[in-house]
């Protein structure tokens, strides 16, 4: 990827949104907090959160009728925009002496519509440039980028906000989609960010393109379910870790932190299994993932937890590489586009509904109990994805045999 002429001059500005994206994590919560009143500020915290990704899920069948046609860089040039446009408006209200709660989480709103049309975009751009040998090392180092940002940003941000505010951060954010959208604009040729097929369909295809494509309405099963009961794991490990510490947010930086080191590893080597079949391995991935949480599930002592996590984050980083190259590998390049940004919102969505559904598992089972029963589901998830998958290879290896011409009888009946 870094060798490419074009994409190579993307690569900064990629770091710079990534890095961005980062500091968010903790500046969009923070200034809600902020701006919230003191009786509802983790209620408001929480939406805040969700209006910066949720909306991504409704652009991806609103703009669909004007988008589903359009190349891939033109996508991720207009996610990049209008996140600049909106994110930049929030410390222009900020001086202004009216940016509210209501307000801020309208702007946050607005910024996250085209947030899955802008994935589409970037994986699509991958898939248009980069021959299919080498896209899954181009989607994995997207991904490192997204985990590295993870690591780097919160701290960044922490450091902004304690000179300058959370405001000051918001706006480097704004910046950073600036540069991003520039990028788009002056590294990517025309030819390269012209319409690739009908502008105008259904806000649905991608979606309806899915339920026709075995393959990708499976992928998409999977993913759903994975990321679902990955949802709940975000409340009951601060809830369990709290209780078994003392409140102690150094333990639970640890996890963290572990998983996020385990995910830059997990990354850098996603890279390299293009030789290896995807789906055999994005199954693995998901039973690996349960055998990781097992020990923090099963209550084991916190250093054994802590290096299964740090597995648990090596096998997840490879995730989104395998499953965006299967997509890409089994779209033409007119549907591509929309098929990813309907596939990015059933992702989007996924993460928060299992988060909302860990809150009353951990009430009614405690969390640990909550972690160990993720663990499970997830691990028969995986089996019966495997299940299914051997399934369908016997299926095709039978029907193969029984296509082969089979020799004939006949001269052996004459000489008898």
């Amino acid at each position: 990827m870094l060798r490419h002429r074009i994409l190579r001059r993307l690569f900064p500005g990629f770091v710079l949104s990534a890095l961005g994206d980062g500091m968010s994590l903790v500046a969009v919560s923070w200034l809600a907090l902020h701006l919230a009143p003191s009786e509802s500020r983790a209620t408001w915290a929480a939406v805040a959160i969700a209006a910066y990704t949720l909306p991504g899920a409704l652009g991806s069948v609103l703009f669909g009728r004007w988008l589903g046609g359009r190349g891939g860089a033109q996508l991720a040039a207009w996610d990049a925009v209008l996140r600049t446009v909106m994110l930049v408006l929030i410390p222009v209200a900020h001086l202004a002496g009216v940016l509210g709660i209501w307000l801020y989480t309208v702007l946050l709103g607005l910024s996250a519509l085209l947030r899955s049309w802008g994935s589409a975009g970037r994986f699509t751009l991958i898939a248009e440039l980069l021959p299919p040998k080498h896209r899954l090392a181009g989607n994995a180092l997207i991904g490192l980028l997204v985990e590295a940002s993870v690591l780097v940003g919160p701290a960044l941000a922490a450091v902004i906000i304690g000179i300058g505010g959370p405001v000051v951060v918001i706006a480097i954010d704004a910046a950073t989609f600036a540069v991003l959208a520039i990028t788009y604009l002056l590294a990517v040729p025309k030819a390269a960010r012209a319409p690739r097929g009908a502008r105008r369909s259904s806000g649905l295809a991608g979606f309806a393109a899915i339920s026709r494509d075995r393959g990708i309405r499976g992928l998409s099963i999977l993913t759903f379910g994975f990321f679902f009961l990955y949802g709940p794991i975000l409340v009951a490990l601060p809830v369990h870790v709290g209780a078994a510490s003392g409140d102690s947010a150094g333990r639970l930086a640890a996890f963290w932190v572990v998983f996020g080191a385990g995910a830059i590893v997990g990354g850098l080597a996603a890279g390299y299994l293009r030789r290896w079949r995807l789906w055999p391995v994005t199954i693995t991935i998901v039973l690996a993932w349960g055998v990781a949480l097992l020990p923090l599930g099963a209550g084991a002592p916190t250093g054994v937890a802590l290096v299964m996590f740090a597995v648990g984050g090596l096998v997840w980083a490879p995730f989104p590489a395998t499953t965006m190259a299967l997509l890409q590998a089994r779209t033409e390049a007119s549907t591509r586009a929309p098929v990813i940004a309907a596939y990015s919102a059933i992702a989007t969505l996924s993460v928060p509904l299992g988060t909302l559904a860990g809150g009353p598992m951990i009430a009614s089972f405690g969390a640990q109990p909550t972690i160990l029963g993720c663990a499970g589901l997830t691990l028969a998830l995986g089996l019966v994805a495997a299940a299914v998958a051997i399934g369908r290879a016997r299926r095709r290896s039978d029907g193969q045999a029984a296509a082969e011409p089979r020799p004939s009888m006949e001269p052996a009946a004459r000489g008898t």
